[in-house]
């Protein structure tokens, strides 16, 4: 997938604004429905919450909150290169801003790129650590291409202790960042088999090949049961239905999140059956949101199919896995970017991550 995974190259060809807004494909009669809180912003994505407060992140770097009425500019983040931030907000009211690899592919990273900040209102964003820097010493064993000491961070969970974790989409990982820039690694996610999907064209191996592909960890969140979920992109050649979520125990060090033995450890399996996730947010009752980028998957996307993305409610079942899953305002997303759930059960979704758009309240 390399350092700069093909979700941020995207925005070099994604198409045209005027495409790209919520409401215009089929509703398909789900009982869920979209409100605008926030509209005609630049390529909405980070979403996080606080008491009755939603904040989200656009694609220059500037953060804003809105009480659905007035949004106010929390702060501006560097080293964005076009892309914007995966962002939460801890119980105290801190925001965080975490920025990917930013610039072009073979091109030295743009400043400010690969680090995490931390935002107050009124006040600099201050740099936590820089993510890249760590993990230049922290190569993925598990690599396919480029790297292996690549790193694009791509989700951030703010914990309740201070910390915050945050999950790689080169390195295919989970850190744990400390108040003071120390950085751990809680977990390593490991390529998986698939087979190639049809249409892919000439250039790829037939469809039906055995190919291993990355996890891309692109996201992260806490559940109500206080565990760690990480949910995968999945990497070339992006077969659908194979990216999956892994529950890690809190305080992990250098767990192991394999699909060959996904119930042994740490890190073991909590769902499969997605595509292209990008961003999680743990709920009441043990119930996560999953947001798909591309419900055909982010390859099909690029190489101009749908832009139709999806919103799942995945509830628990038995043994520590997923159980049942509801798609919410089906064929209403175009490209969605983050979701988050507030302290009282309300959904929010943001849309699309290139070009305007819009935060949402989810009504379900």
């Amino acid at each position: 997938m390399g350092v700069r995974t093909r979700v941020a190259a995207l925005a070099a060809v994604a198409l045209a604004g005027s495409v790209l807004v919520a409401g215009q494909a089929d509703a398909g009669g789900n009982h869920s429905s979209l409100k605008p809180i926030a509209t005609g912003l630049n390529g909405p994505r980070g979403v996080s919450t606080y008491k009755n407060l939603v904040i989200y992140s656009v694609t220059d770097g500037s953060v804003y909150v809105t009480n659905g009425r007035k949004s106010v500019k929390l702060g501006k983040v560097p080293g964005t290169g076009g892309f914007p931030p995966a962002i939460d907000t801890n119980k105290w009211g801190t925001t965080y801003a975490l920025t990917g690899a930013g610039g072009e592919p073979g091109q030295p990273p743009v400043p400010g790129s690969s680090t995490l900040y931390r935002l107050r209102y009124g006040k600099t964003p201050v740099k936590v650590a820089d993510i890249a820097a760590y993990q230049a010493h922290d190569p993925d064993p598990y690599n396919q291409a480029d790297s292996p000491t690549e790193s694009n961070p791509f989700g951030v969970a703010a914990l309740s202790d201070g910390t915050v974790l945050v999950s790689d989409a080169a390195n295919n990982d989970l850190l744990r960042v400390w108040p003071n820039g120390h950085v751990k690694t809680v977990a390593r996610l490991k390529p998986r088999t698939v087979k190639v999907p049809a249409g892919l064209g000439n250039e790829a191996p037939p469809a039906g090949t055995p190919f291993v592909a990355e996890a891309v960890a692109t996201s992260v969140t806490v559940g109500s049961d206080g565990y760690y979920y990480v949910g995968e992109l999945r990497g070339f050649p992006a077969t659908p239905g194979t990216s999956e979520i892994w529950r890690i125990r809190p305080g992990s060090v250098s767990a192991v999140c394999d699909p060959v033995k996904p119930n042994k450890g740490n890190c073991q399996r909590y769902a499969d059956g997605y595509t292209s996730i990008v961003d999680l947010a743990g709920g009441p009752h043990g119930t996560l949101a999953v947001v798909q980028l591309a419900r055909d998957s982010w390859l099909a996307f690029e190489s101009g199919g749908s832009t139709i993305g999806s919103l799942y409610l995945q509830y628990p079942g038995k043994n520590h896995k997923a159980g049942y899953k509801r798609e919410l305002v089906r064929g209403q997303l175009n490209l969605p970017g983050g979701t988050a759930f507030d302290r009282w059960g309300g959904l929010y979704v943001s849309a699309p991550v290139f070009g305007p758009g819009a935060v949402y309240k989810v009504r379900y």
